[in-house]
């Protein structure tokens, strides 16, 4: 309502001449300045946030926030311009558990946060700390289009593509600066596009992880456009995203799904999806698992009925939620062996 009243007073001072501006200018400007106090709101968000890792998790664990280089962007606006093909900066959370700073080795979990344009938020220091408990060294990539990081950081999402590298970019920047990481052990796991993320990472790059946990996932983009609303499928079918909606570019979106990669599966992995979920449909997750056994494929999966939560029931603090995480965690414990497993 304020934006409406404030560009109604700016079209009465260009009517009576007070202000030289055509209304086109004027809601362009207006424009800006939203997505400026939208993207400053993130970023102090964000900052706030980080400290909070510290409140949180700072008596179990030696955190830090680091950056690396990934692909360059994947959107130019002039190709030929002084840095334009320069590699995109990546920011990630580093977590190393302090009861086993002694250890030579100890295995690395890639952790990926969801949300298309979400963010590592302290939302998950609880599975952070389980984590650190088991001995888990941890990275946690803030891939392109996560939040707080500015507009021009924003707009980079490739809505799975580009920001698969930017994870398996982290995961090696690891492996090759701390010297505790056990590159051998190495699992990777996310929850909704993290999930999704995951599934492209093990599906492209098996030899980089022992094991890989997928939960609630996005999995079929081609199903996903069709059951999402006009402006979900506006959003993604923009020049800054995929660029042409699914009925113009089939091969593109099938490309990025991970249903249609799963005949390339040779990492151990478990998937678990709920038949409540208000975002991920169960029957993306159902057609994943479809096409994982029409493959051939070894996995394990779990299809959860109505459980409390919804999106999000096994990442809150219920029973439930804590039983599923220690399914997950006895999973990967076999492939990656931490320290301190959960028991059996």
């Amino acid at each position: 309502m304020r934006n409406y009243y404030l560009l109604f007073v700016l079209s009465l001072l260009f009517k009576t001449g007070i202000c030289q501006t055509t209304p086109a200018d004027l809601a362009d400007r207006l424009k800006a300045l939203e997505d400026n106090l939208r993207f400053s709101d993130q970023a102090l968000t964000k900052n706030i946030d980080d400290l909070l890792w510290y409140q949180k998790l700072g008596d179990v664990a030696i955190i830090d926030k680091i950056q690396y280089t990934s692909k360059p962007a994947h959107t130019i606006k002039n190709p030929t311009g002084q840095g334009a093909n320069n590699p995109l900066v990546i920011p990630a959370y580093t977590f190393v558990p302090k009861k086993f700073a002694s250890s030579k080795k100890l295995p690395l979990m890639v952790l990926i946060h969801g949300g298309v344009h979400g963010d590592f938020s302290t939302f998950n220091a609880h599975i952070v700390k389980e984590l650190l408990e088991q001995g888990y060294i941890i990275i946690a990539p803030e891939y392109r289009g996560s939040t707080g990081y500015g507009g021009t950081f924003y707009r980079q999402i490739d809505y799975g593509d580009y920001e698969n590298d930017d994870v398996l970019a982290g995961k090696r920047w690891a492996v090759e600066n701390m010297p505790q990481v056990d590159a051998e052990r190495v699992g990777i796991m996310g929850w909704s596009h993290g999930g999704m993320i995951t599934l492209m990472n093990i599906f492209d790059h098996p030899e980089d992880y022992r094991v890989a946990y997928a939960g609630v996932p996005v999995s079929d983009l081609i199903a996903r456009m069709g059951y999402k609303t006009q402006s979900y499928r506006n959003e993604f079918s923009a020049a800054t995203h995929l660029g042409k909606d699914a009925s113009e570019n089939v091969a593109e979106y099938r490309r990025r799904s991970p249903m249609w990669n799963a005949h390339k599966l040779k990492t151990p992995l478990l998937v678990h999806t709920n038949t409540n979920d208000e975002d991920v449909n169960v029957l993306e997750v159902e057609g994943l698992i479809n096409a994982l056994k029409a493959h051939g494929k070894k996995f394990e999966y779990k299809i959860y009925q109505d459980a409390p939560g919804g999106h999000i029931f096994n990442r809150i603090d219920t029973k439930l939620a804590r039983e599923s995480r220690e399914e997950i965690y006895r999973f990967m414990a076999p492939h990656l062996s931490p320290p301190n497993p959960v028991k059996q």
